[in-house]
């Protein structure tokens, strides 16, 4: 598994150099790192973490999940800063950090937007006259645990995981994301929820008797709701400075199931194991390569 792992790292890297020396992220002309911030929880730490031991995100520290490295650990920081981002985070345990769940957004950016714009590290701002020019945000796997499709228009600070509410949350935030058309925003979709597996005996007879799980039918009604850009949140948006990554379509394997497709050891955990974050990590590098150029700014 180690050379595995080692040859699929390989093969991501190939593959943002390739990029990168084809002059899609050619530097400009001062050669300045673009501000980018990322808003996550664990899994998108992992994400961001260089695959390796788990080094970093002390929780004595006050910093929760900004590994340095995690053995699910995707490289996308890495890869990014190759492409001319500079990467800054906030996470557990920070203002901007802490509620990332879908129904947090609309407050978060609607009473928080200039901190937002001018986080470094947690609670740490950036210096004076320097802001994020890209922010990304995303909530955690536990935001696609849809309990039902709920009544439209839905609430969009109502904490129940309704495709009605998630809805609304996301449509309560494009005026706030309009009010500032020189900042790129991209939403990263939650990442899947597990399979359930009944492990025993017990729970065996147990799933039986169990009511059927729609949670998986859900998310993917609701997540391609937010990613089709011709149908769905954004259809009727005409600005370039929102666009969305989908990483819950990536980690099903586009469709092949509506759960994690890329589990660890534990398959009851929906964390993605290391395979499934460094495809996201080599997908997302060219992806926002594309939002950059369709806001027309130089490439960093």
């Amino acid at each position: 598994m180690r050379g595995a792992s080692w040859k699929l790292m390989r093969l991501v890297t190939a593959v943002a150099i390739a990029v990168i020396s084809s002059g899609a992220f050619a530097a400009d002309s001062e050669g300045a790192a673009v501000n980018l911030l990322f808003i996550h929880h664990s899994c998108g730490g992992a994400l961001l973490a260089a695959p390796g031991p788990l080094a970093g995100g002390d929780r004595d520290a006050g910093e929760r999940c900004l590994y340095d490295s995690h053995p699910n650990g995707g490289g996308l920081r890495d890869l990014l800063a190759a492409a001319g981002y500079r990467v800054h985070q906030a996470s557990y345990g920070s203002l901007i950090g802490e509620d990332t769940d879908l129904c947090h957004w609309r407050r978060k950016f609607a009473t928080q937007m200039d901190r937002v714009l001018r986080t470094q590290r947690q609670d740490a701002l950036l210096p004076d006259g320097q802001t994020n020019r890209i922010v990304c945000f995303k909530s955690c796997y536990p935001n696609n645990g849809f309990t039902s499709a709920g009544r439209d228009p839905g609430d969009p600070d109502d904490c129940e995981r309704t495709v009605a509410n998630a809805k609304a949350a996301y449509q309560s935030l494009l005026p706030l994301l309009r009010a500032q058309p020189d900042v790129l925003f991209v939403a990263i979709t939650a990442p899947p929820l597990a399979p359930y597996k009944p492990m025993g005996l017990k729970e065996t007879i147990q799933s039986w008797f169990r009511r059927a799980d729609r949670s998986g039918e859900l998310a993917r009604e609701f997540n391609t709701w937010l990613a089709d850009r011709e149908r769905g949140w954004l259809a009727a948006y005409d600005q370039p400075n929102v666009v969305v990554f989908d990483f819950y379509d990536l980690l099903t394997k586009a469709g092949t199931s509506d759960y994690l497709v890329y589990l660890t050891k534990n398959e009851r955990d929906s964390h993605p194991n290391r395979e499934g974050n460094a495809e996201a990590a080599a997908a997302f590098v060219p992806f926002l390569a594309r939002a950059v150029a369709e806001m027309g700014w130089p490439q960093p």
